[in-house]
């Protein structure tokens, strides 16, 4: 147990790790030089990535331990110099994968040969900048909004606590966590004796029908830390999309000529579910802004306030840790940022041989514009809120994209319709809204990342001017480096199908999965065969949601609609193991109610004692399982393949599942019994 004196040296479990009133060197010149240097080689570990299977690896957790293990040869260093190494190191992933997440949809349209540098480079600077300066406004109403875990922050910030506790028990159990999620990543991603998923599933004469199961130790950690209400959510998205959904849409549009179930499963996931998904998050995206209007409007007055209390008295009118970028900067920069990107929209964006007059090429910019200012601010809000919902990582950033092109192409489609129709424009429409989302997809991952690292802030007690300034940093270093690395890969590689070189080896090309579907839809929206029918089938369910969400809030539970539509929008990798932590929390709740059915201030404690250490192992389990995510990376990249480490045999597949399915039994009875363990 921790000593008396040790406990009067901790603050409350509501008040930051370092007090407001007490000041630290926070943006030194070591961290500005470790930060570059982690930020560029963040970018370049998950740029292969993200080109490759469309995901990317956190890099806030494997940067807040790089940086503690660098820093502390200084023996003058603290935690918010290394919180600021962390909130800009974590830029470098962040913005990379939002570019390549859709970037590339040029390339495969042939609208470029290569990725040009100033072009690329404008792009990630005006789409990163904005996504830092929209998530100023937003930080106050969602980091006090108590439904929002911030599942990766609070992770991140539990390791600083951890590093500077003068209780070693803290740190032990986060260790042991971290190592638990560090091992069973690396025998799943790196060795493949285990897998991180495991599917079953059935074909008959007229239907499809089974389930799939995530195995990821971090999402698992993910999933218990978010909690039940979240876990339980994303279970009614799973129900709605994989259970019902597969068997139904296979027996209604007939079963594709495949001879393998699980594959005909998820062909009608891409052709059909995932369109539910995206229009439940379009009407559940509405509906969460509406509900956040008014604490973001609170949060400016409050930042507007204390600007001018700050002028008229001529001194700080807030204290440090609640001191942002000045709001008047903040809305000046967004209006000065507008203007490039009107130029870039009409000069780049826009072909130079389009078949339109300059007074439409202008009309097309300045609307593109102010979508991007409108819209742009909802995406990364929502993007924001995702974040504290259910982390950064698994946000379902490419489905708010999907939106994001959807919505746009619709407006372009309009716009032509009321001038003569859209006959020999269609790829004039097409390009506007790729490009235009661009500059908002980078908007949308800095976003999230952004909240993620303004939560460690608020944690540990970082200046959030600071953390901004450090964003803004390191979306300059990542912009100016990225069009190097992406052209690196693709004349190494190709991409989507697009060859640098004849006679290339296809097998090692870069699917660029998500660029491909952002590139299918903005083309399926000016050919007529988008699935409009699911889309409205989704935003059905949404409004059954927020219905069902708002009755039942009245009882002290919640259905949040983004999450229902999250689990329906999501594979079953990546939203079956959250659901999985969240039902081991809601277990671990009903034994402690059982072990302590009076709450008694005694009780109470011992009760936060065992809630600590769980979330404890299962911050340790995240922080494991993403530093050994950034390490196989390495490996991954120098052999050009996933395989590179692999050891377990193809004619053993089956037997790396069963075990994966015990290894996870077994690692839930572990948390179960660690966290449920008396001490003393």
């Amino acid at each position: 147990m921790m000593s008396n004196q040790n406990k009067a040296q901790q603050p409350p479990a509501d008040m930051p790790l370092v007090p407001a009133q007490q000041s630290m060197p926070e943006i030194t010149i070591r961290a500005l030089v470790l930060g570059i240097v982690l930020t560029i080689i963040l970018a370049a570990a998950n740029a292969y990535l993200g080109l490759k299977v469309g995901q990317t690896i956190s890099a806030s957790i494997p940067a807040a331990i790089i940086s503690m293990s660098v820093l502390r040869f200084f023996r003058n260093s603290n935690v918010l110099e290394n919180t600021m190494v962390q909130t800009m190191a974590s830029v470098g992933e962040a913005l990379i994968s939002g570019v390549t997440f859709i970037l590339p949809a040029l390339v495969i349209l042939h609208a470029w040969d290569h990725f040009y540098y100033w072009q690329t480079v404008v792009i990630a600077l005006l789409g990163g900048i904005l996504g830092v300066l929209f998530t100023i406004p937003l930080r106050r109403a969602l980091l006090i909004d108590k439904s929002l875990r911030f599942p990766e922050g609070v992770a991140i910030s539990n390791v600083f606590k951890a590093s500077t506790s003068k209780d070693k028990t803290d740190f032990v159990t986060l260790t042991m966590g971290g190592a638990v999620g560090a091992t069973i990543s690396l025998f799943q991603t790196g060795f493949q004796i285990l897998v991180d998923h495991f599917n079953y599933w059935v074909k008959t004469a007229t239907t499809v029908f089974g389930f799939g199961l995530g195995l990821s130790p971090a999402l698992i950690a993910a999933g218990y830390i978010v909690g039940t209400n979240a876990a339980l959510s994303i279970l009614l998205g799973v129900m709605i999309g994989w259970i019902a959904g597969v068997p139904i849409l296979t027996w209604a549009y007939g079963i594709p000529d495949m001879d393998n179930a699980k594959e005909i499963a998820l062909t009608m996931w891409r052709l059909h579910i995932r369109y539910i998904g995206v229009g439940t998050m379009m009407v559940g995206s509405l509906w969460t802004l509406l509900r956040l209007f008014k604490p973001i409007l609170n949060s400016v007055s409050a930042s507007i306030v204390s600007f001018r209390k700050s002028k008229t008295q001529r001194k700080k009118a807030e204290i440090r840790t609640e001191h942002d970028i000045p709001i008047n900067y903040v809305f000046w920069g967004i209006l000065l940022l507008l203007v490039p990107v009107f130029i870039f929209i009409a000069g780049w964006i826009i072909p130079a041989d389009a078949p339109i007059s300059q007074a439409i090429r202008m009309t097309l910019a300045g609307l593109s514009t102010f979508y991007i200012l409108i819209g742009g601010f909802v995406f990364c809000s929502i993007a924001a809120y995702f974040a504290g919902l259910i982390g950064s990582t698994n946000a379902p950033i490419s489905g708010l994209l999907v939106s994001s092109v959807l919505i746009l192409c619709l407006l372009i489609l309009a716009f032509f319709g009321m001038r003569g129709g859209i006959q020999g424009k269609e790829l004039l429409g097409v390009l506007l809204g790729i490009g235009s989302t661009i500059i908002i997809g980078a908007g949308l991952n800095i976003a999230s990342d952004t909240m993620q690292d303004l939560k460690v802030g608020q944690v540990v007690g970082a200046t959030p001017w600071k953390q901004q300034v450090m964003l803004v940093v390191g979306v300059i270093v990542t912009a100016f480096v990225m069009p190097p690395i992406l052209n690196l890969l693709y004349n190494a590689y190709g991409i989507g199908g697009v060859f640098p070189h004849p006679g290339m080896e296809k097998a090692q090309m870069l699917a660029a999965p998500q660029a491909g579907l952002m590139a299918a839809i903005a083309q399926g929206v000016y050919a007529h065969n988008l699935e409009w029918f699911t889309i409205g089938i989704g935003a059905m369910i949404a409004v059954i949601c927020i219905f069902l969400d708002e009755t039942l809030k009245r009882y002290g539970t919640r259905v949040p609609v983004l999450a229902v539509g999250m689990g329906i929008y999501l594979p079953l990798d990546a939203s079956v193991p959250v659901i999985i932590g969240g039902l081991l929390a809601y277990l671990v709740q009903i034994k402690l109610n059982k072990r302590y059915p009076v709450r008694t201030p005694q009780n109470e404690t011992k009760i936060a004692q065992h809630r600590h250490r769980g979330l404890l192992l299962a911050c340790g389990m995240v922080a494991g399982a993403s530093v050994m995510g950034v390490i196989l990376a390495i490996p991954f990249t120098l052999e050009q393949s996933s395989d590179a480490l692999k050891i377990m045999p193809h004619q053993f597949h089956s037997l790396a599942g069963i075990l994966s399915l015990m290894v996870t039994s077994l690692l839930c009875v572990w948390i179960y019994r660690e966290v449920m363990k008396t001490k003393g």
